[in-house]
């Protein structure tokens, strides 16, 4: 029966082997290389011509890119053997995880349109590579919540508009106003300020206070809201940049506990430190009270000729 000491010190040495390739920039460049040939891949085979004349090539390039995939993957799972748990507490591992493993189920592979898709996805992993990428697509899943809010409000000041605009200017201008789903239409490409000149003269041949409903709607909607949005966008982005760096002093951390050496002996030896340290600074304390260098001696150092004589005397 194999010793457990022996087998989680050989996880630690594969562990630690596979961190430094890992770590190597050599391996980060390689990696990104393939991903990116994987989507120059995928750019070619939309060309009918070029698919079907270099066919074998890109079959056997999309081989090499899964076969480099799988490795890298094998190469990442072996840095995380002494701790597997903590790869997958990771969801950027566990994406690349599933992406790579996909292309190995049966089922996935004879389907032509997913094949594709999950080859697509292949080019997210970019992500892994690319910290401010990492931050920015982070942010964009932080800022959903805030974004769901802000659609809730957009469509209730479009639902209000639309409702007046309709009842002032269906008549006049059923083209665009001749029913609640063409108002809503007509506001929202006005969000963007298209058109919005041929509105605003279309509106004062009805009445001129219609000034004031394009104002106000261009108000509300064209820079309230866009400068809503891009705060909470702005937000989300600060709260992914600091969830960046809190992984990566996580990340020192856990470094810097695996290269201590952990164990009994080690909370031992920190404790006898600790006392040796504190018994030379007590010596100190002593050998400067019995400095007799000093202006005046202290009753310790005055006292010691008379002891030695004493212990003469008796003698």
């Amino acid at each position: 029966m194999p010793d457990l000491n022996q087998t989680s010190t050989g996880r630690e040495r594969l562990a630690a082997r596979c961190r430094d390739v890992c770590e190597a920039p050599v391996f980060s460049l390689a990696v990104m290389s393939v991903i990116l040939l994987n989507a120059l891949l995928l750019g070619v085979e939309t060309y009918s011509g070029l698919s079907v004349e270099y066919r074998v090539p890109l079959h056997s390039a999309e081989r090499f890119c899964v076969a480099a995939f799988s490795l890298e993957m094998l190469i990442r799972l072996g840095a995380h053997a002494d701790r597997p748990k903590a790869f997958f507490r990771d969801p950027w591992n566990v994406f690349d995880l599933l992406v790579v493993s996909s292309g190995f189920v049966p089922f996935l592979r004879d389907n032509t349109t997913l094949l594709r898709l999950l080859r697509l996805a292949r080019v997210l992993r970019t992500a892994k590579f690319m910290p401010q990428l990492r931050v920015l697509l982070v942010a964009v899943g932080r800022s959903l919540p805030g974004t769901v809010s802000f659609l809730f409000v957009g469509a209730l000041i479009l639902y209000v508009y639309a409702m007046i605009g309709w009842i002032c200017f269906a008549g006049h201008d059923p083209a665009h106003y001749g029913s609640l789903g063409r108002a809503g239409l007509t506001l929202f490409l006005l969000m963007t300020l298209e058109g919005l000149g041929d509105a605003v003269h279309g509106g004062l041949a009805v009445s001129p206070f219609s000034i004031l409903y394009y104002a106000s709607y261009v108000l509300l909607a064209s820079f309230v809201l866009v400068n809503v949005l891009i705060g909470v966008v702005l937000n989300a982005l600060e709260e992914a940049r600091e969830m960046e760096e809190e992984e990566k002093r996580a990340e020192r951390a856990a470094a810097r506990r695996l290269a201590r050496p952990a164990g009994p002996a080690s909370e031992e030896a920190d404790e006898l430190r600790l006392r040796i340290a504190a018994v030379r600074r007590a010596l100190d304390d002593v050998e400067a009270q019995l400095d007799p260098s000093g202006p005046a001696a202290s009753p310790v150092t005055a006292a010691a000729p008379s002891l030695a004589g004493a212990s003469a005397g008796a003698r």
